[in-house]
């Protein structure tokens, strides 16, 4: 069986890829895809890696796991999603590391599904975005509660996703940034469902909803409709020049106000961010969407 699994990261989406291909029940259905609703494996399979506590699971495991999570024994494919798969937010940073589960925890989920082709989903953003976001949730802490000994400088997404393959080095890893999801949620969502490129998509232009004009999102959603099969490279083209030229002012903009970061602190991030997705780009085992690419 072929698992696809988004594990986050923190408010790179908030489950939409998860709500985007549930929009597409029966088309997934009618392929051997399902993608049931998080509530029939999040805490199962985060209390079965719990209990596992490192060690192998039994045999028989998969199976046992499988029959609670879906109903079907004919599927072909299974979506799966949860932003919190590695940790808790106010984990993120333990220990002075982050996201210090992240090889452990793709190691248990593989282990968990050993002879099913796993493909995991990964989204990244701005380091500065991403501490503002994970700020700004109900309950948070202050910067310096939140990331104890660590500091924005050190947000290493690269290491991140190395780690995440050692753990699962033959599982997929897809992986894209935040800042591009509007440019490429067609195809990582078609990535994800595992649809190919000929079959229509519903929902396949959710985060360009509210930054464009609605008349254009409606009539670019038309478009894709009445052309299921056009090439990744125009439908970015086409994305594109809508954003550009249709964009709500002010929609995309985030104000970074959860803690402080001046100019210096800004370049410097967006230096690290930029090589580390030159980094992971270079990565063998790992398929990294970028726009126009």
């Amino acid at each position: 069986m072929q698992i696809a699994y988004h594990i986050g990261a923190h408010g790179d989406d908030e489950d939409q890829l998860l709500r985007s291909a549930q929009k597409n029940v029966g088309t997934l259905s009618e392929h051997g895809i399902v993608a049931p609703g998080p509530g029939k494996y999040r805490a199962l399979i985060r209390t079965t890696i719990q209990g596992l506590d490192g060690a192998a699971p039994a045999e028989g495991t998969r199976d046992i796991l499988l029959d609670s999570i879906v109903e079907d024994d004919n599927i072909t494919r299974l979506l799966l999603c949860n932003g919190n798969f590695i940790c808790v937010a106010n984990r993120i940073f333990e220990h002075g590391v982050f996201y210090p589960q992240a090889e452990p925890k793709a190691r248990a989920l593989r282990g968990l599904f050993p002879d099913d082709q796993l493909t995991l989903y990964f989204g990244l953003s701005h380091p500065a975005t991403f501490l503002q976001e994970a700020l700004s949730r109900p309950k948070s802490a202050s910067l310096a509660e939140f990331m104890g000994i660590s500091h924005p400088e050190e947000i290493d997404w690269a290491d991140v996703v190395r780690r995440i393959h050692a753990g699962a080095p033959d599982a997929e890893l897809v992986v894209w940034c935040s800042e591009d999801t509007p440019l490429v949620w067609p195809e990582l969502l078609r990535h994800f469902t595992g649809l190919k490129h000929d079959v229509p998509l519903i929902d396949a232009l959710a985060p360009l909803s509210g930054l464009i004009d609605p008349k254009v999102f409606a009539q670019l959603e038309q478009e894709l409709t009445n052309d299921p099969g056009m090439r990744s490279e125009d439908i970015q083209t086409l994305i594109a020049e809508c954003w550009e030229n249709y964009a709500v002012e002010g929609a995309d903009d985030t104000e970074i106000d959860r803690f402080e970061a001046d100019d210096a602190m800004i370049a410097t991030l967006t230096e690290n961010y930029d090589a580390d997705i030159a980094e992971i780009a270079k990565m063998d085992g790992v398929t990294l969407l970028l726009p126009f690419s």
